[in-house]
C-alpha cells in the first residue's frame, strides 16, 4: 500500500517558481483500485543471461576492489566522477526528471543526464521510468517489478534474474507514456543504447585513465569501469530494497518505504524514501532540501545556471498536515 494524497489535496502544492503543480497526481499516483489475482502466483522464470552476468559482473568488482590499491590517484579520482556521473544519470534524470516530472531540464542538461544514464547502464530511460511508474503505481504488489514484499534479495538483486511477474508487463503496457515517446533525447538514447553502454560504461571509463595519464588498461578497466558500475548498480538496489524494510516512517507509518541514512547517502539523497513515496512528486525527494542530498543541490545548481526550471515543491504546511495525519511519531525538524 502508499499513502499518496488525493488530487484534490496534492493540487495545493506550488513549484520553487510559484506556479501551480498541476501534474502532481500522475501515472506514479497510487492505485488503490488493484487487485492481486487470487490462486497460486507464477512458477520464477530463471534469466540464466542475467544470473551468469551478474555473477561476474560481481567477482569482477571485487577483483577490482583488490586492485584499488595499485590505481593511480588520478584513476581513483576519476572513478569518483564517473560514480557522480552515473549516478546523477539515475537520481536527476531517469528518476527525478522522466519518471517524476518534477522539474524541468533544457536540452544541455537533458543529453548530459542521458549521457549519465547510459553510464549507469540500468536500462535506457523509458525502460527505467516506465518501470519506476508502474512501481509507484502498484508498490509491494505483484504488479511491483521489484516488490519488497517478496524479501530482501528479490527486490534489491533478484528481481532481474527471473522474468516479471505478468501483472508488472500488464499494467506498464497501460500507462500513459507520452511524455516519454516524444522526449527525442529519450527515444535517441534508446534507439541507440547498446552503443552507448559500450562507449559509456565501460570504453570512456576505462580509455580516459589509460591514455591520459598512463594508467595500466588492466587495473583502468576492473577500477573506474567493472567496480564503479557495480557499486552504482548496488547503490540504487538499495533504495528498492534496504530503503523499504528498515527505517523509520515519519510520514506515512501505512506504507512500507522508510528514511534511511545509509542509502541516502550511497544513493547522493535518494533515501528519504518514506517521504517520496509520500510526496512522489516533489522535485528534492526530501523535505530538508539540500541537506544530505548530493542530486537536490545538483537540480538547484542547474537551476541557478539557467539549465533547468519549475521545480516542483510540496509546501511545509501540508507536509505538516500529513505528519500528523498518518506519521509514525518519529518526525524531528531540520
Amino acid at each position: 500500500m502508499t499513502g499518496s494524497e488525493p488530487f484534490e489535496k496534492q493540487q495545493q502544492h506550488t513549484s520553487v517558481n510559484g506556479d501551480v503543480c498541476s501534474e502532481a497526481a500522475g501515472e506514479d499516483a497510487f492505485d488503490h483500485t488493484y487487485k492481486e489475482k487470487e490462486g497460486p502466483k507464477p512458477s520464477k522464470i530463471l534469466v540464466w543471461r542475467n544470473i551468469i552476468l551478474m555473477t561476474l559482473l560481481h567477482l569482477g568488482a571485487v577483483y577490482g576492489l583488490f586492485l584499488t590499491p595499485s590505481a593511480s590517484p588520478s584513476t581513483l579520482l576519476w572513478s569518483m566522477t564517473c560514480f557522480l556521473i552515473s549516478a546523477l544519470g539515475i537520481t536527476a534524470g531517469a528518476h527525478r526528471l522522466w519518471s517524476h516530472r518534477t522539474y524541468k531540464a533544457s536540452l544541455p542538461l537533458r543529453i548530459f543526464l542521458a549521457v549519465g544514464n547510459s553510464m549507469a547502464f540500468q536500462n535506457d530511460i523509458f525502460e527505467w521510468a516506465r518501470d519506476h511508474r508502474v512501481h509507484h503505481k502498484y508498490s509491494e504488489t505483484d504488479a511491483d517489478p521489484h516488490n519488497a514484499s517478496r524479501g530482501f534479495f528479490f527486490s534489491h538483486i533478484g528481481w532481474l534474474l527471473v522474468r516479471k511477474h505478468p501483472d508488472v508487463i500488464e499494467k506498464g503496457g497501460k500507462l500513459e507514456l507520452s511524455d516519454l515517446l516524444g522526449d527525442k533525447v529519450v527515444m535517441f538514447q534508446r534507439r541507440h543504447y547498446k552503443l552507448s553502454v559500450l562507449l559509456m560504461c565501460f570504453f570512456i571509463p576505462m580509455f580516459v585513465p589509460w591514455y591520459f595519464w598512463g594508467e595500466s588498461m588492466w587495473v583502468a578497466y576492473f577500477v573506474p569501469a567493472l567496480l564503479r558500475y557495480a557499486l552504482v548498480l548496488n547503490a540504487t538496489w538499495l533504495v528498492n530494497s534496504a530503503a523499504h524494510m528498515w527505517g523509520n516512517r515519519p510520514y506515512d507509518q501505512n506504507i512500507n518505504p522508510r528514511e534511511n541514512r545509509f542509502v541516502t547517502f550511497s544513493a547522493i539523497g535518494e533515501g528519504f524514501h518514506n517521504y517520496h513515496h509520500t510526496f512522489p512528486y516533489d522535485y528534492a525527494t526530501s523535505e530538508y532540501g539540500c541537506k544530505l542530498n548530493l542530486t537536490t543541490c545538483f537540480i538547484d545548481f542547474m537551476c541557478f545556471l539557467g539549465l533547468a526550471r519549475d521545480r516542483k515543491r510540496v509546501s511545509r504546511e501540508v507536509v505538516l498536515s500529513r505528519i500528523q495525519r498518518t506519521g509514525d511519531g518519529s518526525h524531528r525538524s531540520g
